[in-house]
């Protein structure tokens, strides 16, 4: 990631471009540092051309806006990239990440001249909608519930494309933490009842998965996993599971993930109480 430096009427703006991910959080702490001793309290972060932003870069804006907060100033997030814009919204961190259509309004704002931009009313998600493709460990177990005609589609489920001779189911992830992951799943073109869903993936049941860390990298992370509860609701049925298998950079990855989102809802809730009292 680049980092440009310009001086504004009222703020220091930094112009970052590339994608800013956990490598480039110390590095620009570092940076900022240096604007504040150079006498600088209010920053503004020009993200126009971020093509991509995590979770754990957004705790260090957090951070950085706390420090410019002990200084007297503040920051601003000015011309968010269409990604930061929807990742910034979709978590709710609009009550401690105040968005600006451009670098001049980011600067009325910290100089006082106009007022923050209204926050999103919902609280910080509290689940992820994430693909989670698995299928399970025992290719018997495959045989015996799911029809052959599904057990012999060549296609990815997710993305279309080749992707080998074993059936994926595709589940939703609703909750991931250092011992496992839950998920959904609807059955797919299966045609299978829940009842009958939850057969399949009954406790006990090993599967391989894949997934991704919302808001933390775009690639998908894989693992086994050994599920403890199925639960049959009316469409689709809810499991839960316990990693038995992960290698020790996903599970870095999982518990930095998860650090960053309990980070990042405090520091939303702490905002918006503020705001209210």
């Amino acid at each position: 990631m680049q980092v440009g430096v310009e001086r504004g009427t009222h703020a220091t703006i930094l112009h970052l471009k590339g994608e800013f991910d956990s490598f480039y959080c110390q590095p620009l702490l570092d940076k900022v540092e240096e604007q504040f001793d150079g006498g600088t309290n209010r920053v503004i972060f020009n993200l126009l051309r971020v093509r991509f932003i995590n979770s754990t870069a957004l705790g260090t804006l957090i951070k950085i806006s706390k420090a410019c907060k002990r200084r007297g100033g503040n920051l601003a997030i000015s011309t968010p990239s269409p990604v930061c814009k929807k990742v910034i919204e979709s978590l709710g961190l609009n009550a401690v990440l105040p968005m600006f259509g451009s670098d001049a309004e980011a600067e009325e704002f910290l100089a006082g001249e106009a007022p923050a931009p209204a926050a999103p009313s919902q609280d910080l998600v509290a689940e992820d909608d994430s693909a989670v493709l698995f299928f399970p460990v025992d290719e018997a177990r495959t045989n015996e519930f799911i029809p052959e005609k599904e057990r012999s589609r060549p296609l990815n489920p997710v993305h279309g494309h080749a992707f080998g001779s074993k059936w994926r189911g595709v589940g939703r992830m609703s909750a991931l933490d250092a011992n496992g992951l839950r998920f959904t799943w609807d059955g797919g073109q299966t045609g299978l009842e829940p009842e009958r869903m939850k057969e399949m993936l009954a406790p006990g049941t090993e599967l391989k998965v894949r997934f991704r860390l919302p808001f933390l990298q775009r690639r998908f992370s894989d693992a086994v996993v050994t599920v403890n509860e199925a639960d049959a609701r009316e469409e689709s049925i809810r499991i839960s599971t316990e990693f038995t298998e992960i290698e020790a950079k996903t599970l870095e990855a999982v518990e930095q993930y998860v650090t960053d989102m309990a980070y990042l809802r405090k520091e939303t809730r702490r905002a918006k109480e503020e705001g209210t009292s």
